[in-house]
């Protein structure tokens, strides 16, 4: 029968590998085979510069990119609108004033 691990056992293996104790050992410690262990292992050496990164820079990229994204948006609409003017020889006004 196969047995199931949580997050927090394989990472509780994995960092038991990366201190330097035998894969071997571990994997006939937990009934996994080592190939496993390894995976898990680099799956955390991988990953673990992620918990230590900065959050608000993320969300700061997530806004800057949306910015961005709005912006080109903005800008087809833009020459959308003037090429269907030039299309249209329409004139439209530029200001509405209110009196």
């Amino acid at each position: 029968m196969k047995k199931s691990y949580t997050p927090k056992q394989k990472a509780s293996i994995a960092l038991a590998a990366i201190k330097g104790e035998s894969v071997s050992k571990l994997a006939s410690l937990h009934q996994i085979h080592p190939t496993q262990i390894g995976q898990w292992k680099k799956v955390l050496e991988t990953e673990a510069e992620k918990m230590f990164s900065d959050k608000r820079k993320k969300e700061n990229y997530s806004q800057e990119r949306t910015i961005e994204e709005l912006y080109k948006i903005i800008g087809q609409r833009e020459v959308e609108i003037s090429w269907l003017k030039k299309k249209f020889n329409l004139e439209l006004p530029r200001e509405i004033k209110f009196d």
